[in-house]
């Protein structure tokens, strides 16, 4: 593994990191208060990005691009899915 692929491993990994609080806190609560313009862009955006990178054969970018979708997915389902309260 190159210096510059280890690089874009690490910032893989503290990018994907910064996105698990809120996921988990998103299904903890089963809704979210993310602005729903931010959630449909970072989720179009992230899909795009990771057909981008499966396509250019990235491996690092296709990672991420694909983790973040789902993360983004997530927050999105449960914006559009509120569970309800008991």
């Amino acid at each position: 593994m190159t210096g510059i692929e280890l690089m874009g491993w690490a910032g893989f990994g503290i990018l994907v990191a910064a996105w698990i609080p809120q996921t988990l806190d998103t299904i903890k609560k089963g809704n979210t208060q993310m602005n729903l313009a931010f959630i449909i862009m970072y989720f179009t955006s992230s899909l795009l990005l990771t057909i981008y990178s499966v396509l250019t054969e990235d491996p690092v970018f296709t990672a991420l691009n694909a983790l973040l979708t789902l993360g983004s997915g997530i927050n999105l389902y449960y914006k559009f899915f509120p569970r309800k309260e008991i």
